[in-house]
C-alpha cells in the first residue's frame, strides 16, 4: 500500500534572500507622481489578485494618500478559478478595503473593465472643462497596470492598445502621455496615465519577496529560479499535488520534479542533461499562466485575524521606515561580506 502523500506545512526561511527591487526609475517615478498631484483627479491603485496582500505598496498611501482612488485586483482569473470560491475570496478582500471602491478584473477578458468605466464615467468628474478628468494609474511592477490602460482604452472610446505590454517589470519607465479612455459631450473626457511600477524599498518577510518573485514583481533574475520554483511547489502542494502528476508523483523535492519536467519538456542542454534552471522558469510560467492551478499565495484568514486583534501588518509601514530597513540591510550584508574574506 502506498504511503499517504504530506505535503509541507511550513516553507524553510531564506534568510539570505533579497529583499528589494527598488529601482532608480521607481525612486524618480514615485517624485515625478508627488509632482504631479495638483493635476490629478483619482488614482487608480493596481494589485495583484493572487497576492492581494503582499502587492500592497504603502509609499503610495503615504504619496498618494488624499487624492481619490479606487483599488483595481488584476489578473482575478489566476487567483481562483470562477464560482464560489473566487465570490468568496473578492468578499474577504473588498473587506480590507473599505474605504475606497474596489474592482476585480481577468488578465484574459477585457468585460471586467466595464465596471471601472462606469465608476469613472459617473464619479471621476474633471474640475475643468478644457483639461478633462486625469486619472494615474500605480502600482507595483508587473501586476498589469499598462493591459488595464489598454482594455479601458478599447472598451472605453474603441481604440487599439496605447501602452506596451510585457511579462518582465520595467516595461514602464516614465509615466506616460494621458489616453483618453471616456468620452463626454461636455468636452470633460476621462484620461488615464500610466506610470512606472513601484517596488518597495524594503520587504520585511522574507517570504513575501518570494510571493512578489513568484507573481513577476520582480525581475527573474533577482531570485534563483530553482528557489521559486520550490516555492511554487510547496503552495502548489497545499492546493492540488495533482496538477503535475503528468510529470512526478506528489512530491516535497523540487529538484526530482524539476529533471523529471525538463525530459518531458525537451529543456535538455548538450548531452541530454536536464537544464534545471531552465526547467525551473518554465515550470513557474506555466503556473503564471494558469497551466498548474489557480490560488492566491496570502493567508487572507490570518490577515482577517491580525485585523480583528487590531495588529500592524507589514503593509503599514511608512516609507521612512522603509528606506531605514533597507539601508540596515545593506550595511549587514556589507559587514558579513566583509567578514567572510576576513
Amino acid at each position: 500500500m502506498a504511503a499517504t502523500f504530506i505535503p509541507r506545512q511550513v516553507f524553510p526561511n531564506h534568510a539570505s534572500l533579497p529583499r528589494s527591487y527598488f529601482l532608480g526609475h521607481h525612486r524618480a517615478g514615485l517624485n515625478k507622481m508627488k509632482n504631479m498631484l495638483s493635476s490629478i483627479d483619482y488614482v487608480v491603485e493596481c494589485r495583484d489578485s493572487r497576492v492581494p496582500l503582499s502587492s500592497v505598496n504603502p509609499m503610495f498611501e503615504e504619496a498618494l494618500g488624499k487624492t481619490r482612488r479606487l483599488i483595481v485586483y488584476t489578473k482575478r482569473d489566476l487567483g481562483a478559478e470562477k464560482g464560489p470560491v473566487q465570490k468568496a475570496t473578492e468578499k474577504k478582500i473588498r473587506a480590507f478595503d473599505r474605504n475606497s471602491s474596489v474592482f476585480f478584473v481577468s488578465s484574459s477578458s477585457r468585460q471586467d473593465v466595464n465596471s471601472i468605466l462606469k465608476h469613472l464615467r459617473n464619479d471621476a468628474a474633471g474640475p475643468d472643462r478644457l483639461v478633462g478628468c486625469r486619472v494615474m494609474i500605480v502600482g507595483m511592477p508587473n501586476v498589469g497596470k499598462s493591459t488595464l490602460i489598454n482594455n479601458l482604452r478599447n472598451h472605453g472610446v474603441g481604440k487599439a492598445k496605447a501602452v506596451q505590454t510585457g511579462g518582465q517589470p520595467g516595461i514602464t519607465r516614465k509615466i506616460g502621455t494621458p489616453v483618453k479612455v471616456i468620452e463626454r459631450e461636455s468636452g470633460s473626457h476621462v484620461y488615464v496615465l500610466d506610470t512606472p511600477g513601484v517596488f518597495v524599498p524594503y520587504v520585511a518577510d522574507a517570504e513575501n519577496m518570494l510571493k512578489l518573485a513568484l507573481c513577476g514583481c520582480v525581475k527573474d533574475s533577482v531570485i534563483s529560479p530553482v528557489t521559486l520554483a520550490d516555492y511554487l511547489l510547496y503552495h502548489i502542494n497545499l492546493n492540488d499535488a495533482n496538477v503535475y502528476q503528468r510529470w512526478s508523483p506528489a512530491t516535497n523535492e523540487i529538484m526530482p520534479l524539476l529533471e523529471t519536467f525538463a525530459r518531458g519538456t525537451g529543456l535538455l542542454a548538450k548531452g541530454g542533461i536536464p537544464n534545471i534552471d531552465l526547467a525551473a522558469l518554465h515550470f513557474i510560467q506555466k503556473w503564471r499562466a494558469g497551466d498548474l492551478g489557480k490560488f492566491i499565495l496570502d493567508d487572507l484568514e490570518a490577515e482577517e485575524r491580525r485585523r480583528e486583534l487590531g495588529l500592524e501588518t507589514e503593509a503599514s509601514i511608512s516609507m521612512t521606515q522603509a528606506l531605514k530597513a533597507d539601508k540596515l540591510s545593506k550595511r549587514s550584508n556589507a559587514v558579513e561580506s566583509a567578514d567572510g574574506k576576513k
